[in-house]
């Protein structure tokens, strides 16, 4: 029996079509996964992405938190009105509260309004430096009430000095100066170790040194300034564990650890502890103390 030729010829044609179709529906599938799997990709990315704005957003509450913090402190201490700075801090701690994610457009406002609140801070940084004016000007007065004849018979004789050589003079040695500094490293155990310390052994860096005697500079209010400055020169900060800024020569530095004092000239001792929460780049550091915008003691160590 003979096979038509045009038989087969439309036999392997239908096949070939058949082939074909099949081809391009394995196409398709193949892109629609793949248009599937870049879709599903994007949406975690961008809730990915939405969940870090929302953490660095928890963080910069934090971060005004604790700066309104020591507003509300500073200004509560001199007598001040806080109940501005109460009322944001109310809000930005109930913002913080929330037990749920917050939209773009929910973070984007209250970025918004957290930028705004810094002017805020500005202002109250003014009149945190009027309130301690007044504070200061309370206090010299009250000093000035106990004043001995023999002091005021010495301020007779400076007063018949050049004036503007006397007050050269007095501004120089009214300087206060650190002495004595000691920078150790902490474990955790509660150890201490001087100098030449590697990381295991530096839970906490502890500094401690003394306000030298000085007769010539006022008693009172002090604002005493650390900066721990890395290898790199730059100073190690950390505003969620006491860091933040003050005014050095007409600009803002960042300083690691501070605190307020009453400069009473009886070589008082001053101790820090910084927790810096990672581990420090081995290399030479150094330690810088600031009074009224000035250095007052250096001392250098290395971590090994």
């Amino acid at each position: 029996m003979e096979t038509n030729p045009q038989k087969v010829k439309r036999s392997d044609n239908g096949k070939n079509i058949l082939i074909i179709v099949l081809i391009i529906l394995v196409i398709i599938s193949g892109i629609k996964l793949y248009t599937d799997h870049l879709d599903k990709t994007r949406k975690s990315e961008e809730i990915l992405i939405l969940s870090e704005d929302n953490n660095e957003l928890n963080r910069r509450i934090d971060s005004m938190t604790y700066q309104l913090d020591l507003r509300i402190n500073e200004i509560n201490k001199l007598g001040g009105d806080i109940s501005s700075l109460e009322e944001i801090k109310n809000q930005l701690t109930a913002e913080r509260n929330l037990d749920r994610k917050r939209s773009a457009e929910e973070i984007s406002a209250l970025n918004r309004r957290i930028a705004n609140y810094t002017t805020t801070l500005q202002e109250k940084d003014e009149e945190i430096i009027r309130l301690r004016e007044v504070n200061q000007q309370l206090f010299a007065e009250n000093e000035d009430l106990k004043t001995t004849q023999a002091e005021i018979q010495d301020e007779v004789v400076q007063l018949n000095m050049s004036k503007q050589e006397l007050q050269e003079k007095v501004d120089i040695a009214a300087r206060l100066k650190a002495e004595n500094i000691v920078v150790a490293a902490v474990n955790t155990r509660g150890r201490e170790r001087e100098d030449g310390f590697r990381n295991r052994q530096l839970e906490r860096l502890k500094v401690t040194f003394n306000l030298a005697d000085n007769k010539v500079a006022n008693q009172g209010p002090r604002d005493v300034y650390v900066q721990v400055i890395a290898p790199n020169n730059q100073p190690i900060f950390d505003v969620a564990r006491g860091s933040g800024t003050f005014t050095l020569d007409g600009r803002e530095e960042f300083f690691t650890v501070h605190q307020d004092i009453l400069f009473d000239n009886t070589q008082q001792e001053l101790t820090y502890f910084y927790e810096k929460g990672s581990k420090y780049v081995a290399g030479i550091y150094e330690v810088r103390i600031y009074v009224d915008g000035y250095q007052i003691g250096t001392k250098s160590f290395e971590v090994k």
